[in-house]
């Protein structure tokens, strides 16, 4: 079972394509630390009683800003037994102190990372931020060897027009900092439409695409690094670019994967919060997470989501294939 919560709104940075860039106005809710920890036990349980393993990932804007991330983490994964992942701007990875808290606390992480040195800190708004993302990141890695951590080390690529063009590079580069597995998202339109139209990728980017991205696999195979992302995921991307909407009439929903966002709605992914919501607090034990799905099928079938129509959730085309 994966569970990926966006536990804050809150960002650091100012990234042009993302919703919670800290220079949009608006309010930014987090989710409540002891109700998390308490669904989090409940995933605990679900674990021992089903023999099934759990991994919760914590997304935002920035998780790391959250101030309970690291400890909660901590005793969900010693305590609990739940596998504990995050994807991370990693503006914080320079300190000695976050590394450790990573190493101790996650069984993976995930960095985003856009291009190069000039694209990446211009999309950010983090000058100096390509060194420090490669210098964090590298003695994040240097310090799991040492220590024998296990510790999983990921690169997210979200891939638009003005960085297709280097995207195997990047994905060479990023491999030297010690980064086990690399995936990628097709920029879309959704969190910020004003940004879109001048760098969403076209039906010919798409196609490019998806002809490098097989032998680049293979190259980075040879090294040992994972490339994510299988034919129906590039599938996926070439529909996305052409129009082309792919309906999904069952995605099964709740019975692989939840998402869960900050104001604690519980649904089969994050285009349908608001359709298929289930309040988090409804669930309170077990059995209320076993009928779940059961739950989130009948909401589908009496009102089924837009969203659904031209469904964009990654997880339904294996965007974790290799």
């Amino acid at each position: 079972m994966i569970v990926v919560w966006r536990i804050t709104e809150r960002c650091n940075l100012s990234c042009p394509f993302c919703a919670y860039d800290r220079t949009v106005p608006g309010t930014r809710h987090e989710m409540d630390a002891t109700e998390a920890e308490r669904f989090g036990e409940i995933l605990g349980q679900f674990g021992r009683a089903t023999g099934r393993n759990v991994l919760l990932s914590w997304l935002g804007g920035e998780p790391f800003l959250w101030r309970p991330i690291f400890d909660l983490s901590h005793r969900l994964r010693s305590e609990h037994g739940i596998s504990i992942s995050a994807t991370t701007n990693g503006t914080t990875l320079g300190l000695e102190r976050m590394r450790s808290a990573v190493l101790r606390s996650f069984s993976e992480i995930t960095v985003s990372v856009d291009g190069f040195a000039a694209f990446h800190e211009s999309m950010r708004g983090w000058p100096g931020g390509w060194g420090d993302l490669r210098d964090g990141v590298s003695a994040l890695a240097a310090e799991r060897k040492r220590t024998g951590a296990d510790l999983k080390l990921r690169a997210n690529i979200v891939v638009m027009r003005d960085n297709l063009a280097a995207f195997e590079d990047l994905c060479a580069c990023v491999a030297d900092w010690g980064i086990d597995e690399i995936t990628f998202n097709q920029l879309g339109g959704r969190d910020r439409p004003e940004f879109f139209p001048a760098q969403g990728i076209s039906p010919d980017d798409a196609d490019h695409l998806s002809a490098i991205v097989p032998p680049l696999r293979a190259r980075l195979a040879a090294r040992g690094v994972v490339l994510r992302g299988g034919a129906d995921y590039l599938n996926r991307i070439a529909a996305s670019a052409r129009g082309i909407a792919l309906d999904v009439t069952d995605c099964a929903p709740g019975q692989q994967f939840l998402f869960i966002d900050e104001r604690g709605r519980i649904s089969p992914c994050s285009f349908t919060s608001e359709q298929y919501g289930v309040p988090v607090e409804q669930i309170r034990s077990v059995a209320d997470l076993l009928a779940l799905p059961a739950r989130l099928a009948d909401a589908r079938l009496r009102a089924r989501a837009d969203a659904c129509t031209d469904c964009k959730s990654t997880q339904v085309f294996a965007k974790f294939d290799a």
